[in-house]
């Protein structure tokens, strides 16, 4: 099976602070670093590090070419960006001492992407094949369409969590990535247990990871529930965490392993993400997470 990403990149420009920057206030920042990042150039790094045959589809500005070299560094299928004369989508990060990080996005060329484009980049796709989408681009109700018409298997992160999500025909996900924040908004409550009941309550079809940051995850799939704790380690810098263990879990389904399998290496690579500075650069190659 292949994975096709119709995800985001962006330019992350991470400021370290000596904490978040709050209302009315003017901060002095201890450093500047620029990487590339954005959620779906992550994960495609993630899948492709983890051995997944993955192809990335986004729209890029002209000060991107570095962001598909990233992509092609890890072994992703780069063929099929195409470029627009517009600044890339980029993101301000800020990355507290303790590793913590908030976002600020602009979209740029991510929110390019049509139906054209969408139908051009999934042509090739047959049913069962993996159509990975984050809320981080245009053009997702015609992603759910057109992969819905293949019959392709449909992985979502509904970050950042927007008010478009809910219009979005959400029975179609086959696999949902959610952290603790999105979970109380979309499925009622803030105790992880409940969530996931809520969860098989409205998509019983549909499979659930919950990621809990030092609370590790949790999966509800077919009724049943699955528990795994994380890694201690040194954290630096979390940003690429949850794309990281996004990236991770669905190759590791991918190529045939359990539910349980795929958790435990997704929370070991995780764990190897946050010891480091940056997004794409902090994902370890599988070798290095056996």
């Amino acid at each position: 099976m292949k994975v096709y990403n119709l995800g985001s990149l962006n330019i992350d420009y991470v400021y370290k602070v000596p904490h978040f920057v709050a209302a009315k206030e003017t901060l002095s920042s201890e450093s500047l670093q620029t990487f590339p990042g954005g959620k779906g150039l992550n994960q495609s790094v993630a899948l492709a590090k983890a051995g997944a045959e993955v192809i990335h589809g986004a729209v890029v500005g002209d000060n991107g070419q570095f962001l598909i070299d990233t992509l092609s560094a890890a072994g992703a299928d780069v063929s099929r960006i195409t470029r627009a004369s517009e600044p890339c989508g980029h993101a301000m990060i800020q990355v507290d001492p303790r590793g913590q990080n908030c976002i600020l996005l602009y979209a740029g060329t991510n929110h390019k992407i049509d139906r054209a484009y969408i139908e051009t980049f999934l042509q090739d796709a047959v049913p069962g094949d993996f159509l990975v989408l984050q809320n981080e681009t245009s053009g997702l109700p015609e992603a759910f369409a057109v992969a819905r018409e293949k019959g392709m298997q449909i992985v979502f992160n509904p970050s950042p969590l927007g008010a478009n999500v809910q219009t979005l025909p959400l029975s179609d996900v086959t696999w949902w990535f959610c952290n603790e924040v999105e979970g109380e908004a979309l499925f009622g409550s803030i105790h992880p247990e409940e969530i996931l009941e809520n969860f098989g309550k409205m998509y019983p079809n549909s499979n659930l990871v919950l990621t809990l940051g030092s609370e590790g995850s949790l999966c509800w799939t077919k009724g049943s529930v699955y528990k795994q704790s994380i890694y201690p380690v040194q954290a630096v810098d979390t940003t690429a965490a949850g794309d990281t263990y996004t990236g991770y879990f669905i190759a590791s389904i991918v190529k045939g392993l359990s539910v349980q399998a795929s958790m435990e290496r997704a929370s070991k690579a995780a764990g190897i993400s946050v010891s480091r500075m940056g997004a794409a650069q902090s994902i370890p190659y599988l070798e290095e997470v056996l």
